[in-house]
């Protein structure tokens, strides 16, 4: 996933909001916007309105059925995120472990 993708992904992901419409939609499998509204305190140009930034970054794909349009989670984005993640983390294990074998080779030296 290159570095503008991964951006867009968690760019989406930054807002609480949308966040819980991902999940909604994971839980449920797809949905349209009217159902997600239904349970929520905004309206339905709202939430459409975030499922089409979510969609943009690739985390929802848009269907149309009918006069609705379905939205399905799309796990690719998902995954490329938690990969940069894991290789984040261990990166700064490694850089930690360094840091650790140093302060205790100090301690020793006094």
């Amino acid at each position: 996933m290159g570095t503008r993708s991964l951006d867009l992904v968690f760019d989406a992901l930054g807002d609480p909001g949308r966040r819980a419409l991902v999940a909604s939609v994971a839980d449920r499998g797809t949905a349209t916007a009217t159902e997600l509204a239904a349970e929520l305190p905004v309206t339905r140009q709202a939430v459409a309105k975030q499922l089409g930034a979510l969609a943009d970054a690739g985390l929802l794909r848009a269907t149309r059925v009918g006069r609705e349009t379905r939205y399905a989670v799309t796990p690719q984005p998902l995954g490329d995120a938690a990969a940069w993640l894991v290789e984040m983390g261990g990166r700064w294990d490694e850089r930690l472990a360094a840091l650790g074998r140093s302060l205790a080779k100090a301690r020793a030296a006094r």
